[in-house]
């Protein structure tokens, strides 16, 4: 680790040596030189892609205990979700209904996008938005150097920001279920030598909303950097820290309608029948980022910035697992096995308490020229990446073997492990360039090229039966992008553009194809999906309103969708599936009608169809025993049916109201904004079936913040008033289906995540 940082760091101290101090004006090259590792991944004004911007101020707004995807959710075509109910631990979202590992994310130009699953898992960075400057989502393809899962979306954040004068904020929030979030932060300003440091810290508590949802989540960020004429150089760290209970599993409609809050995770029962819970059912993860930045101005046109990245991430998930056999824990079949209690065979049934480790390296150079001047806009890069995760579990106890038994000799994690050990290599080259050239005083011309090289490897053995993962394959892949902007004049533009994407499957895809080909007999194959996403929009601004429109066209062929089953790491099991689309109108608005009242709204009307669906299930013995058998089986054909979780219509609309503004009034400070967002009825699983459904709901929410000066700085205190009018609802789930071998025969049914009725946050804040 060190030798990979230190070599490129003094090669790059040592390039900024005898370049001359730029005469020009300092805060305007520092904003250049700051801004550009995170713009060269945005799309600029004349850039033909729909996006929408969120500023450090509604960040800063934002209900403390949100996640960032939480935070983002009043934005158009956004659904959001949490397994827990409340704003930490696992959050989700869905950009025109494309999930996770549709949805590139970058962090200062980086992606953090997991390589295997290709989701990013937001309870891993926590509190985000007390350090973040600006968030760009794009919808649809997006720009190119957003990288791989840029499918559906791409949110792009920025860290990057450097004060000039020192400052220091705290906040201390508590609300609903006993939670508690804590944040603090400061920074030096830019000093005179040219350094500057910042830092933050966070540590969030929550008991949650359903049992077991519980979070003991932390982050630590910090920046140290030196800017000096036309250099900038900058090492920035950011760990996340979660413990939080397993809540991916949701709840049946049953047990919904008995008990919404209910979770059966950790759920076990003893001889007489009575029920108990493991405590520890949990999820736990750690995860380390240092990212290493030099920027160079050559010129007045020209800026090169490269970065260098290291991630470390190591977790596990712990599990109680009932009425399990020895054999499937690494006993060998036929074996026998000496307890406390008496000699068993491998094939006997009791309890175990297990972990599944996962521990990761991901290392990444990036490096990018941006020319800014006269008609032609150029941005070029490079970017290489190598991620290498490690996958085994860990036999912590036995209800037979009991707690004498000496665990550790037969499974000490990850070295020479006797239950299950895989690994993983991936690799990728990104390499793409894209320009923008103003055709007339008018017209701006766009074209982008994107080459993208991954290979991948995975050998070792499963937790399921011993499943062997050996694996390996190439895959290359070319996508253009075009389009045309037309502005008017400062405030009014059109633009149209097409792209073509391509995308290569997970490994959790890959792992779920290889079980049901070496346990089913059947020889399936993934296929890597590509989307033709067409775009076209208007926009329109002024000094108190503010309109945009556009329409989308998003082709896809051998889509990668899910089937609404989980794996029992919670990861969505999909299948190709060979023409669908979505194609939708999205409207936002927002009006100042005077100086203490704003509104704002948007609104997309969508139709989300696979032109024809074969629906399959897990396969069992029978639906006497359970015993899951590792395949499934197509059992049901469906044609123009509606793709999962894709509302035809979602909106949204806010009223931010500020009476005292601009007057001497002790309260001018004060802000009022309640929300509301409607999203439209969604289908768990592909068969458009109504008893698979999540009816349609309204959610609406209430702030109440005032600020004010206090002892030389300004003190805050706001109110957060979540699901104001009490809604029972729930924003996303699944369905489950198993077809019995025995009887010939598929059982079904749904499970959900409800959100927490109303629920109530207050946050105080102190600035200097």
């Amino acid at each position: 680790m060190r030798g990979f940082l230190f070599f490129p760091s003094s090669l790059l101290l040592a390039a900024m040596i005898g370049f001359p101090v730029s005469a020009q004006e300092k805060n305007e090259e520092y904003e250049r030189l700051d801004s550009v590792v995170v713009s060269v991944s945005r799309a600029g004004k004349n850039t033909p892609v729909t996006y929408s911007m969120v500023g450090s101020e509604e960040l800063r707004a934002t209900n403390p205990v949100n996640s960032l995807p939480m935070t983002l959710g009043m934005l158009p075509s956004v659904v959001v979700t949490n397994e827990g109910g409340t704003g930490l631990g696992y959050s989700k979202l869905t950009v025109r209904g494309s999930k996770g590992s549709q949805i590139n994310v970058t962090l200062n130009g980086i992606t953090l996008n997991d390589s295997e699953s290709q989701e990013v898992f937001w309870v891993n960075i926590p509190a985000l938005t007390s350090i973040l400057t600006s968030v760009q989502v794009q919808r649809g393809l997006g720009t190119s150097a957003n990288g791989a899962g840029a499918f559906g979306a791409s949110i792009n954040m920025n860290t990057a920001f450097v004060d000039t004068k020192p400052h220091a904020r705290v906040e201390i929030a508590r609300g609903s279920y006993n939670t508690m979030i804590t944040t603090v932060s400061a920074s030096t300003g830019l000093l005179p030598s040219g350094l500057y440091f910042s830092g933050a810290y966070s540590r969030d508590y929550t008991d949650g909303y359903i049992r077991n949802a519980w979070a003991r989540v932390q982050s630590l960020f910090a920046v140290a950097g030196w800017m000096r004429g036309n250099n900038s150089l900058r090492l920035t760290y950011l760990m996340g820290d979660q413990h939080t209970g397993i809540t991916w599993n949701g709840i049946d409609m049953d047990a919904y309608l008995r008990d919404r809050r209910y979770n059966d995770a950790g759920e076990w029962y003893d001889e007489y029948g009575n029920v108990h819970y493991y405590d520890n059912e949990s999820d736990n993860y750690t995860q380390h980022h240092l990212q290493l930045n030099y920027t160079r101005q050559l010129g007045r046109s020209w800026i090169w910035t490269t970065t260098l990245n290291y991630t470390r991430g190591d977790g596990f998930n712990e599990y109680y697992k009932a009425d399990k056999k020895f054999t499937k824990y690494g006993f060998p079949s036929g074996s026998t096995v000496e307890t406390p209690n008496g000699t068993f065979p491998a094939s006997e049934k009791s309890d175990f308490i297990v972990r599944k480790w996962m521990g990761n390296d991901y290392y990444v150079f990036n490096s990018e020229v941006k020319h800014d001047g006269g008609r032609l806009h150029f941005v070029g890069g490079v970017n290489a990446s190598a991620y290498d995760g490690d996958h085994f579990g860990e036999l912590l106890w036995n209800s037979l073997l009991g707690d004498a038994y000496d665990y550790a000799p037969h499974y000490p994690a990850g070295e020479g492990n006797d239950w299950y050990f895989n690994n993983s290599l991936k690799k990728e080259l990104n390499v793409f360039g894209r320009a923008e050239y103003l055709l007339t005083d008018r017209l701006t011309a766009y074209a982008d090229l994107q080459y993208r090289g991954v290979s991948l490897r995975m050998d070792g053995t499963d937790d399921e039966d011993d499943l062997n993962l050996a694996y390996s394959t190439e895959w290359h892949f070319l996508n253009p992008r075009a389009g045309l902007t037309y502005a008017w004049n400062s405030g009014q533009k059109a633009y149209l553009s097409a792209a073509l994407g391509h995308r290569e499957p997970g490994r959790s895809d890959i792992k779920e194809i290889i079980a049901s080909n070496n346990l089913g007999g059947s020889s399936l194959e993934l296929k890597p999906e590509k989307m033709l996403d067409v775009e076209a929009g208007y926009e329109y601004s002024s000094e108190r309103f503010s309109g945009s429109a556009n329409v989308y066209f998003m082709e896809y062929r051998d889509m990668l969708l899910e089937t609404g089953r989980l794996s029992d790491s919670g990861y969505p099991i999909k299948n190709n599936v060979g023409s669908a689309y979505r194609r939708g109108l999205e409207l936002s608005a927002a009006w100042k009608a005077a100086e203490w009242l704003k509104i704002d709204g948007n609104a997309t009307i969508s139709a989300n169809k696979i032109r024809k669906y074969e629906d399959s299930a897990a396969c069992i013995d029978s639906f006497d025993d359970w015993n899951e058998l590792g395949y499934s089986k197509a059992y049901a054909s469906f044609d123009k049916t509606n793709i999962l979780l894709s509302p035809s219509f979602i909106g949204m609309a806010r009223c931010t109201v500020s009476p005292f503004v601009g007057s001497s009034s002790a309260l001018k400070g004060l802000t009022v904004s309640l929300d509301g967002k409607f999203v439209g009825k969604q289908y768990l699983d592909n068969t458009s079936s109504d008893e698979r459904s999540a009816p349609a709901f309204f959610v609406s929410n209430l702030t109440i913040s005032h600020e004010w000066e206090l002892h030389g700085g300004t003190a805050g205190i706001s109110a957060y008033v979540n699901n104001i009018f009490n809604r029972r609802y729930y924003a996303d789930g699944g369905a489950w289906k198993y077809y019995s071998v025995a009887d010939d025969a598929v059982s079904g049914g749904v499970y959900i995540y409800p959100q927490a009725l109303r629920n109530f946050m207050l946050k105080l804040t102190y600035s200097f």
